[in-house]
């Protein structure tokens, strides 16, 4: 399986410079789409970097926004990168298009950071697991639908031992409820298993701690960073139809603080390990 990133930084990064540029030289969307003659949803969808681009497409838009001959040649430089197609893509259908851009920049990401009180996050999870979720959480899904679906989450696990690009950090907090509820010897020794790469961290938030602020203010989440690009910090959560990102710095910077309220509260990597493995002992 290839370790390609695929597109989905290049495309955003682009959008927001074109954006910029739009801004800056004063054009709204509808006045950028009349004078190139697009309409506006395909301008949105290159600002919001839903679509890759031709480098004369984007030499027509630096030109209506009076770009500088250098900006021009570095953004149709950027646009050939917004052509990649990561591994996923392959899929299709078994990826729904709000969850692609998530998948697209997981696997660009340097640091994920993730929060989950309920269940065992995919990129844990053992394919018995997985295929549990989709059954409980899709049951209008064929079970060849699910095979696919449970493909592309086992796939996405490459991510935590590639050697090119570097793997990421992957910090991961789980309540302790998500290690005690429908979870087999298998699922919590993977677990404890993946826990001991160096560049992963797993530990769980006891209910020993009563009630916390992840517990009161949110579900699960996802800090996505980027170190080295241009590319912002994003918070991912997700829910049954669709997903949010947010990147605005207030945003992030609260998930920030949620994060190390809940790093105060859980158990150490050793004590968490420590735990998990006590449960599976009852399971057995």
């Amino acid at each position: 399986m290839t370790t390609s990133t695929g597109s989905t930084v290049p495309r955003r990064q682009l959008g927001r410079y074109l954006r910029q540029l739009r801004e800056e030289a004063r054009m709204t969307i509808k006045a950028a789409a009349d004078a190139l003659e697009w309409s506006t949803p395909k301008i949105w969808r290159i600002e919001t970097g839903a679509t890759s681009m031709r480098s004369l497409d984007v030499e027509a838009m630096c030109r209506i926004y009076r770009a500088s001959p250098e900006i021009t040649e570095a953004l149709m430089g950027l646009a050939k990168e917004t052509k990649g197609r990561g591994w996923w893509h392959s899929y299709g259908d078994a990826i729904p298009e709000w969850f692609e851009l998530y998948v697209g920049l997981e696997a660009s990401a340097t640091r994920l950071r993730k929060y989950e009180p309920l269940l065992i996050p995919g990129l844990l999870q053992t394919k018995s697991y997985a295929t549990q979720v989709y059954r409980v959480g899709r049951p209008d899904m064929t079970t060849e639908e699910i095979d696919r679906g449970v493909a592309v989450r086992l796939g996405r696990q490459a991510l935590l031992t590639r050697t090119m690009p570097p793997a990421p950090q992957v910090d991961i907090m789980l309540d302790e409820a998500v290690v005690r509820r429908g979870v087999d010897t298998q699922q919590l020794g993977h677990i404890i298993g993946v826990s001991r790469q160096p560049n992963v961290s797993v530990r769980v938030l006891p209910f020993g701690v009563g009630l916390h602020r992840a517990g009161l203010a949110n579900g699960a989440f996802t800090i996505l960073d980027f170190d080295g690009s241009s590319e912002p910090s994003i918070i991912y959560s997700d829910g049954l139809t669709g997903a949010l990102y947010l990147e605005k710095p207030a945003e992030v910077a609260a998930y920030g603080d949620l994060w190390s309220a809940i790093e105060k509260k859980a158990l150490s990597e050793a004590q968490s390990r420590k735990l998990i493995a006590s449960i599976a002992e009852e399971l057995t």
